[in-house]
């Protein structure tokens, strides 16, 4: 699964074929079929993976590295920021490459890439919620969530276009002045409030 992870997120889904993955991962075509009928099948365990190690590889070192909601939803955002830089803007956001490549094709990837979006986007609400405080009442989180999510997956298809960070850190940069914002709009509704 790890290979196939590996070459999906370099070369796509459709230009991967079984052989390759099987010379890569130095297995047989007998033990590949006893654990999955297909390659799409395959292509379904890589994304039940992701599904298992979003909360850890994006959620927890954000909560490790601040207690301040707002500044986790940043945290997360500077993950996919280093991700960008290490691999020199070669490989995007796995689960939307695949949405965008073969989610409108196979109904089953299509459902999994919607759950792994609204998972996501479950974590940044998580923090939005916790923010309650600065945030207005009427700043819909989903809707605030989603928000962050198209500003994620948009500032890295830009950056790779790019091949440099600067669109990616621009989105990313509206996106905090949006919440400097909201913000700001809270304490003038807790001062009016207050007389």
């Amino acid at each position: 699964m790890e290979v196939a992870a590996e070459l999906f997120l370099r070369q796509g889904y459709e230009k991967t074929p079984v052989a390759q993955i099987l010379e890569r991962a130095e297995v047989g075509a007998g033990s590949f079929y006893y654990y999955f009928e297909s390659k799409e099948a395959l292509l379904m365990a890589v994304l039940e993976r992701y599904q298992q190690i979003l909360p850890e590889v994006f959620e927890k070192p954000a909560r490790e590295a601040t207690r301040d909601p707002v500044e986790q939803i940043f945290e997360i955002l500077a993950v996919y920021r280093r991700y960008l830089l290490d691999y020199e803007f070669q490989l995007g956001c796995p689960v939307g490459n695949i949405a965008l490549e073969v989610g409108s094709l196979i109904p089953d990837v299509q459902q999994k890439t919607a759950l792994l979006f609204e998972l996501w986007r479950g974590m940044i609400r998580r923090c939005l919620e916790e923010a309650v405080e600065r945030l207005p009442a009427r700043a819909d989180r989903e809707e605030l969530a989603a928000l962050v999510l198209s500003v994620m997956e948009g500032g890295v298809m830009q950056a790779r276009a790019a091949r440099d960070v600067a669109p990616f850190d621009a989105s990313v940069r509206q996106l905090r002045n949006y919440f400097n914002l909201l913000t700001a709009i809270q304490q003038v509704d807790d001062a009016a409030g207050s007389r």
